[in-house]
């Protein structure tokens, strides 16, 4: 977890988190734990993830999920946290979703971004700042079969995530005793969270669609130039791209 500026206890946060890789496991150790000292190093600072809130109807699960102070991602969850909570909290919201997941491969640097502006929506209308976050190696750590647009594995999985939620992936990462044998462990591969620069937002209790247009022109800006500041110095060429879709 690589902090690049201090974050106010007074201030309300929506991380932007990208991408979403298979299954978001840099978002999961960062700020659902202590792993990386996230306390430490935003101290007065409590994050939230949101993720499904399917995810909440399994008993078991749902304990251990609220242990580590993730959230259902929906409109209500998110607007007690940010009207009756108080101040110094984040929450942290996928943004690519399952959508994005579809496209996750090793090598792929890209973000489904353009029409996701409901996170900017949520923010003007609490003034909460929201906070691009990118990380490197979210893509590296599983491979997936990716099926092409107008396949019947696309329709498939389209259709899934339409009625379900979520999108099913053919994805393998690998076995418990070798690298070299298939299984469900991740590949071996460092996942480097950064996150970047608060971008102050006002409070708009009607925000139009033009405020909302605007402040997400000035998020996609802010995700692109952090990823091109740090893309080298975490394993990239100087000449990749961040494909925004």
């Amino acid at each position: 977890l690589v902090k690049t500026h201090n974050l106010l206890t007074t201030r309300n946060y929506i991380f932007g988190y990208h991408p979403h890789g298979i299954m978001g496991l840099g978002a999961f150790c960062n700020f659902s734990t202590e792993a990386t000292g996230v306390g430490q190093k935003f101290p007065g600072i409590r994050p939230y993830l949101a993720t499904l809130a399917g995810n909440f109807r399994m008993p078991i699960l749902r304990d251990y999920l609220m242990s580590g102070g993730i959230c259902p991602v929906n409109r209500d969850s998110i607007d007690y946290i940010l009207s009756k909570n108080g101040s110094g909290n984040a929450i942290i919201i996928v943004v690519g979703g399952a959508a994005e997941s579809l496209n996750c491969t090793p090598g792929k640097n890209s973000v489904t971004l353009k029409n996701r502006k409901g996170f900017v929506k949520l923010a003007l209308r609490h003034g909460a700042d929201l906070v691009p976050v990118y990380s490197f190696g979210e893509n590296e750590v599983y491979k997936q079969v990716i099926f092409e647009e107008g396949s019947w594995g696309r329709w498939v999985q389209k259709k899934f995530q339409k009625h379900i939620g979520f999108a099913p992936c053919i994805f393998h990462g690998r076995g418990l005793f070798s690298s070299n044998t298939w299984g469900l462990l991740p590949y071996s591969k460092p996942i480097t969270t950064v996150v970047g620069e608060p971008i102050t937002i006002p409070k708009i209790d009607n925000p139009s669609q033009k405020d909302v247009d605007f402040y997400h022109s000035i998020y996609v800006d802010s995700l692109i130039k952090l990823f091109d500041k740090y893309k080298s110095k975490f394993g990239l060429l100087e000449t990749e791209v961040l494909e925004v879709n």
